[in-house]
């Protein structure tokens, strides 16, 4: 009977989807990290006005593959180091 309900439970699992961003490598000089810039729009509350939104995160990217100035995409992941708790995913 347990292990029926031990499968029944994994089954019921949602899968969590992971925070996906695009964005602009802005800096490579540091081992196996990229600096990306995501930019977006954001409206104010109470004026409804949009404004621009930007945001530096650091990632991780084996090997120092992308270039400053590329698109690239990010997911969220694992804390890395103390900054980096993103990886590169694919180039744009």
């Amino acid at each position: 009977m347990k292990e029926n309900n031990m499968v029944n439970q994994d089954k019921n699992k949602e899968v969590k989807r992971r925070n996906m961003l695009l964005g602009k490598v802005v800096s490579q000089k540091m081992k196996d990290t990229a600096v990306v810039l995501v930019e977006g729009f954001k409206r104010h509350p109470k004026y409804g006005k949009f404004y621009k939104v930007r945001k530096k995160y650091k990632v991780h990217d084996p090997g120092n593959t992308k270039k400053v100035g590329e698109r690239v995409a990010i997911e969220e992941s694992r804390p890395i180091s103390k900054d980096k708790h993103f990886v590169l995913v694919e180039k744009n």
